[in-house]
């Protein structure tokens, strides 16, 4: 199958056909190739038409994670021949075992064009140097995303993580205007300017763009103002993605901070309710389980994989970008929400309550040391640098929480320092118990 060009700028309807002619060629090789779904699907046929899709059953990370050990090393879900691999990369693990990923050059291809559709959203284009920064020891946001970032005809610095006080002189020295990392990473930044560079301020990098993706955080709009303020810099939740699916399919624009789906040439959406599975129409103003199918994917073919993403669509027009795919935010993931009293609170909603508290670094953690149910959410946050507690902190949190979530958190101010700043995805939600 060929990737259209510009295919996320064309209107469904005139890509209905592509898209049907695909998911033919795709169902009759993934029943073909794959033994994972000859046994899921209990030997039956897939639909011919893809509006029929949801005749089949889902298939999530827990099958995955038991298709691997059982079949090594990229369980019995590879649907090409081994010697069609033409990389491999494994998922971070945040959530859980780190999976292997097989990849043809084919799947890198259109991975890497599709990445950089939705990097060009983000505002990555010609003339601009970008460093990227993730992790580049195997997971897919490192050496994957880096491509996508050439995509867009941008310079791309391949710096990857540690080494901070070399990457702050190679800002300095090379006249980087841009950065790709994840939201929690600026913080790292600062600390290191602070500690090291006590005559600089953040902004004086000259960073104008950041690309953030790998973790929640960036859509609060105090954690926005905080980057204008300090950084001087546009922030863009630019890396949206599912590693077992897409490493980036997804990204906001200049014009609308809703991510905007953009491979709705080689990637088919549903929508479903988290508990009953039931389907729910891609219409502005419905929530629920992000699932996902592969039009086009050679090695590790996924048919509605539920992703865990639990998300909102905003908008179905296309936008001024050009865009014509749905755009949705991210509400949270279905493995991090805590029911609290009958209410679902998910890390992201924490975190627009934290971030409006200047006296906090704006770093927290949900710490969850007995199982459910739970009463009250225990919250831990952390002072910010010149941050002072007047013996009130703790409580005015609790009551912002209770006026805007509705749920009873107890707040726990520590010192500034205490959170590890990580390099890579940080995990919010702790279960010690477990």
């Amino acid at each position: 199958m060929s990737l259209l060009q510009d295919g996320h700028l064309m209107p469904l309807d005139e890509i209905s056909s592509h898209r049907q002619d695909a998911w033919e060629k795709q169902s009759d090789y993934v029943a073909r190739n794959s033994e994972f779904y000859q046994r899921l699907w209990n030997g039956r046929r897939p639909p011919r038409r893809l509006e029929d899709l949801a005749e089949l059953p889902f298939s999530d990370k827990a099958d995955l994670r038991l298709s691997q050990p059982a079949s090594p090393p990229f369980g019995d879900y590879l649907a090409a021949p081994a010697d069609r691999v033409s990389r491999l990369h494994r998922t971070s693990g945040t959530t859980g075992q780190a999976m292997n990923l097989a990849m043809s050059a084919r799947d890198c291809e259109i991975t890497e064009i599709v990445g950089g559709r939705a990097q060009s959203l983000a505002g990555l284009k010609p003339g601009i140097t970008v460093v990227h920064c993730l992790n580049y020891q195997m997971w897919m946001g490192g050496l994957t995303d880096h491509l996508t970032l050439e995509r867009t005809g941008a310079t791309v610095v391949p710096f990857g993580v540690g080494s901070t006080e070399l990457l702050i002189d190679t800002i300095l020295e090379t006249k980087i205007t841009a950065i790709s990392c994840t939201p929690s990473y600026p913080a790292v930044l600062e600390r290191v300017i602070a500690e090291k560079y006590p005559s600089m301020k953040p902004r004086d990098l000259g960073l104008k763009l950041g690309l953030f993706g790998g973790e929640p955080g960036i859509d609060d709009p105090a954690f926005r103002r905080r980057l204008g303020d300090i950084w001087g810099m546009q922030p863009r939740n630019a890396n949206y993605g599912v590693s077992d699916v897409f490493c980036n399919f997804a990204s906001e624009c200049r014009h609308d901070t809703a991510l905007h789906f953009v491979a709705h040439d080689v990637l088919h959406a549903e929508l479903i309710d988290p508990d009953s599975g039931d389907g729910k129409g891609l219409d502005p103003g419905n929530e629920g389980e992000l699932v996902l199918t592969h039009l086009s994917r050679e090695c590790q073919p996924l048919v509605r994989f539920r992703t865990g993403d639990i998300i909102r669509v905003e908008n179905t027009d296309k936008c001024a970008c050009g865009c014509t795919g749905f755009r949705f935010r991210v509400i949270g993931r279905s493995d991090d929400m805590v029911v609290v009293r009958g209410l679902n609170m998910f890390p992201t909603m924490v975190a627009a309550v934290v971030t409006g508290f200047d006296e906090l670094s704006g770093d927290y953690r949900i710490m969850l040391d007995t199982p459910p149910p739970y009463d009250v959410l225990p919250v831990h946050v952390e002072l910010a640098v010149e941050g002072r507690d007047d013996g009130t902190l703790a409580r005015r949190i609790e009551e912002t929480c209770k006026k805007k979530l509705g749920a009873t958190i107890r707040a726990t101010v520590l010192p500034h320092g205490t959170f590890p700043r990580t390099e890579g995805k940080t995990k919010r939600v702790i279960r010690s118990y477990e």
